[in-house]
């Protein structure tokens, strides 16, 4: 089997995309695997971001949540890319929100704030 058509193969054989269908006879069937599009991303004058700290799920160690923004998820891991190289730690960037390792909510602050975004912090 060649590549190209192991490729077809797998694509259609992607049995999370079609949970829903148990079974078709007609040979023509072909299964609905409606993908999600992704948001527009924003503006930068436009994001309305939340910084905050978090401790849930992170056995006792603190970090920092990004929380707010709309957009792709390559614009939101290029915010997050920069973010953890400003501050120096690392973190992740994803499901809309942003991680860095650490209490680093003012640097945060002041780093969203001088790129142009709209931060607020929220929480405790």
């Amino acid at each position: 089997m060649s590549r190209n058509n192991r490729k077809k193969k797998d694509d259609q054989d992607d049995w999370k995309s079609r949970l829903g269908m148990v079974y078709s006879t007609n040979p023509d069937f072909e299964y609905d695997t409606e993908g999600e599009e992704e948001e527009e991303t924003l503006p930068i004058n436009q994001q309305d971001l939340r910084v905050m700290l978090d401790k849930k799920n992170r056995k006792g160690k603190v970090a920092t949540l990004v929380t707010g923004f709309v957009g792709t998820d390559d614009d939101l891991k290029a915010l997050g890319k920069m973010l953890k190289s400003k501050c120096g730690v690392g973190g992740s960037a994803k499901d809309g929100e942003i991680i860095i390792q650490g209490d680093m909510r003012d640097k945060v602050m002041e780093l969203l704030k001088n790129a142009g975004y709209k931060a607020k912090k929220s929480g405790g």
